[in-house]
């Protein structure tokens, strides 16, 4: 039997799924299906549970869906991790080290210490500090089934 895996999504992977972006909902409906199938567990911080609502140059969930996203949130597949003190001065360390901005500094903090080898997003320049963070070094890039990773790897 294969081992779970996990990966780490940030608030624009979970956007581009709720939203159904068409640039980006085919990539995550592969890794949701990996899930649903008990293949994959999608970490995230508690941050996304407030940040998914409205993230710069996306339009906002509306109230309306509140109940729709909460259940979303609460499959099993999807792992929560709180930011507690030591996790946000992580982060903050990324902001003056790296020059990521806060908000992403969280999710690679969580990510890390989540021990997730993959941290999953669509923001370009979130992506750039991929291989740039962590010890062994974070891979950062758009989320991937893992027969595509698979295959992107040889």
């Amino acid at each position: 039997m294969a081992e779970t895996q996990r990966r780490y999504w940030d608030s624009d992977a979970f956007l581009g799924w709720l939203k159904a972006e068409p640039d980006k909902v085919s990539e995550c409906q592969a890794v949701i299906r990996e899930a649903e199938a008990g293949h994959t567990e999608i970490v995230t911080s508690a941050l996304t549970l407030a940040e998914v609502l409205y993230l710069h140059g996306h339009q906002p969930i509306p109230a309306a869906d509140a109940e729709k996203l909460e259940r979303f949130f609460e499959h099993e597949y999807i792992i929560v991790n709180d930011v507690d003190r030591t996790l946000a001065e992580e982060a903050r360390k990324f902001v003056w080290d790296k020059g990521i901005r806060p908000k992403d500094a969280i999710h690679v903090a969580t990510a890390i210490d989540a021990e997730v080898e993959r941290l999953e997003t669509f923001d370009a320049g979130l992506i750039k500090r991929s291989g740039d963070v962590g010890n062994p070094p974070l891979t950062i890039a758009r989320p991937y089934e893992p027969a595509q990773l698979f295959d992107a790897e040889g």
